[in-house]
């Protein structure tokens, strides 16, 4: 089943693909810039559909639904309307995909600096053995 949620995230709107497959969900976020209409958004899923970059299949937890006491649900729904936080299960997934791929930006950026300081002291001991032999 795939899902589209479109929603203003001021400054933009923003669409949310959801792929849910065997209790694993796959998300996609979408910058549609200004409100986007319906048949504008038809057009795109027709034309860019399988373009679209997906994220690694995230687990759906389900938990079986306990009658609640209405004093405590008011509250609750209180408490959350409070929060600015991302809501919906494909929008923490975004998030959580956000984090993962910047901590591999992270690693990948630290190796690469790492590398080219060890290039840099290269250069530099080779530089001085030149330096020896030129005497």
């Amino acid at each position: 089943m795939i899902k589209l949620t479109v929603f203003f995230d001021d400054p933009f709107w923003i669409g949310v693909f959801e792929k849910v497959e065997d209790d694993k969900i796959e998300i996609c976020r979408v910058v549609f810039g200004q409100e986007p209409k319906d048949c504008e958004i038809y057009e795109f899923v027709l034309k860019n559909y399988n373009n679209l970059k997906f994220s690694k299949p995230l687990s759906i937890d389900e938990k079986p639904k306990k009658k609640v006491n209405p004093k405590r649900m008011q509250r609750k729904i209180r408490e959350k309307l409070k929060e600015k936080g991302i809501g919906t299960k494909a929008q923490q997934a975004i998030k959580l995909d956000y984090e993962n791929k910047k901590k591999e930006r992270k690693i990948l950026s630290k190796e690469r600096r790492e590398k080219e300081k060890q290039l840099k002291f290269e250069k530099k001991q080779e530089k001085k053995k030149q330096k020896k032999r030129g005497h």
